[in-house]
Formats: structure tokens, sequence, C-alpha cells
């Protein structure tokens, strides 16, 4: 026990620079995904802030009739997971195909430049990329609208008309976060052993070839634990992307407005925290339960692509 002990402190000596960089997001990781725990009961309360968390009445699962007994309960549980699916299998595709196109090319200073410019999006907040979609879809003068214009169409009101908000709302969320999706699986080419490919080539492969049975079965790993990783938050929706981009348009509700909307918009006029939360714990148990029985899925089909 010593011995393990004094093996513990000598290794933070050794290495206290790379454990203090873990300090900020161990605390808040433990602020914020332990210390946070016991709220859950609130969604089994009729929560009262003068009486806290342990002394406010039970009132079992009243607080989950809210939203189900809502006529659009189930509308805003079919766009978080569709738009949720979108982005999921659009941006890996995307990401995949654009990974594989960059490792093979030969040019790295046309690389390097590229993947720097379409990493960039990432980190612009999506209040600027909501006025970035305003200016090509706006009806007046909307890029988009004068283009239409130019071929003699007529213009279209996009912000009323909710049927193209699906693809709307996808093609921003793969826009903005491709180049980060990108250098992951980049780093995952990269990882590849070249004697492979040096295999591949001796026996004759072509390029399509050697990306068809060494590099996407390779990716494979890397592509399944993504993917598991965003299953478990398929139920939330991307609210600050929505809510900046659409804001509180009632036309485009029918195809955009997800629960994490909902939620907000109900809270926001109730005011009731328990209602908020009882919502919130349905999300984290059925992305709970996505998570775990895919994984299972998975591991039953390849152990090795799994997650845990």
């Amino acid at each position: 026990m010593k011995k393990s002990r004094f093996g513990f402190l000598r290794e933070i000596r050794s290495n206290g620079s790379a454990y203090l960089l873990v300090v900020p997001a161990a605390i808040y990781t433990l602020v914020f995904g332990y210390f946070t725990l016991p709220y859950m009961l609130i969604a089994f309360q009729k929560f009262n802030f003068k009486t806290g968390l342990f002394n406010s009445a039970w009132v079992g699962f009243d607080n989950f009739k809210f939203f189900f007994s809502s006529p659009r309960a189930w509308e805003v549980t079919f766009n978080t997971l569709k738009l949720n699916f979108l982005f999921i299998i659009v941006g890996t595709l995307a990401a995949m195909a654009l990974a594989i196109l960059f490792n093979e090319l030969r040019s790295r200073w046309f690389s390097r430049i590229t993947q720097s410019t379409i990493l960039f999006p990432h980190f612009l907040s999506w209040v600027i990329v909501s006025y970035i979609i305003y200016s090509l879809l706006s009806t007046d003068y909307g890029i988009l609208n004068r283009v239409l214009a130019f071929f003699h169409i007529d213009p279209v009101n996009w912000y009323a008309s909710p049927q193209y908000w699906t693809w709307i709302l996808t093609t921003a969320a793969v826009w903005k976060d491709l180049g980060m999706n990108l250098v992951i699986y980049l780093a995952a080419i990269t990882g590849i052993d070249d004697s492979y490919y040096e295999a591949g080539r001796i026996d004759g492969a072509t390029r399509w070839q050697l990306i068809r049975h060494i590099t996407i079965p390779l990716m494979l790993p890397t592509i399944s634990i993504l993917t598991l990783l965003a299953l478990g938050k398929i139920m939330y929706g991307s609210f600050d992307m929505i809510y900046a981009i659409v804001k509180d348009n009632g036309l485009l509700y029918p195809t955009v407005d997800v629960i994490d909307t909902y939620v907000f918009r109900s809270l926001r006029t109730i005011g009731n925290p328990a209602q908020a939360m009882a919502v919130g714990l349905y999300q984290s148990v059925v992305g709970f339960i996505l998570v775990w029985g895919s994984n299972k899925i998975v591991k039953k089909v390849n152990p090795d692509h799994a997650l845990f």
C-alpha cells in the first residue's frame, strides 16, 4: 500500500506540469458532472427555493406529465432525433471523405492551408454563423435570392418556409464542425502503418483499392467510437445553434423545434425548474440507453470497435 502511494507521488512529481493541465478540466467535471447529481431529485418534487432540495414536497412523476401530455412532445422529440441523426451521418461521411482526400494530396502546403480554412468555422460562435446565414437567406437582400432573381426565379421567403430548414441546419452544423472532425480522422489515417500500403502496392493494388481495403477498415474503430459518443447526446438538440439562427420564429417550429428549445420557452413562461429537470432526466436516460445498446451491438459484431 505504501509502495503504491509513494509511486503515485513520484508520478505526480515527475509529471507535475501535465497533471496541472488536467486540474481545470477535473474541477469542471466534478462541479458540473458529479456535485450536481443530487439535484436530479428536483424532477420528482414540487421544488421550492425556500425549503431547498431535501425539504421540497414529493410529487412523483407529475413533472414528467408536463412534457408527455403536451400535444407537441412527440413532434419536438422527432425533430431532435431527426436532426441529430442527420448531423451524425452527414458529418461523419463528409469528414471521412475529406480526410481520405487530404491524405491523398501530394501538395502539403495546399493541404495545410485548406485544412486551416476548413477548421476556422469551428471557432466561430453560432451568433456569428446566424448572421452569415441571414446574409444568404434574407428575403430582400440575401445572396441566394439574388442568384434566383438572376435566373428569373421567384425569391423564396426562407424564414417562413419550414420545409427547407432541416437541410439548412444540417448544412450549417456540418460546415461548422467539419474541420474538427477532419483533424480527428486525419490523425487516425496518419496512425496507420505504412507497411500495409507498401504490401498493397507490391500486390499491384490501385489507389482506390488501398483506400477501400486498408484506409477505411482501419478508420472504423475511430468512426465507431465517435459515433457512439455522439449517440449519447442524440436526445439533446443543438440549442445554441437553433436559438441563434431561428430564435422564436414560430413559423419554423414544425421542423426545427427541438426538446431543448421547447423546454427553454416553457421554463421562460412557467418558471418551474422541476419540469425542466424532468425533461433533462428523460433526455439523459434515453441517451444512456442508446449508447449502452449501440455499444452492446457493436461489441457483438466486432469487440475492437466498442467503446467499453
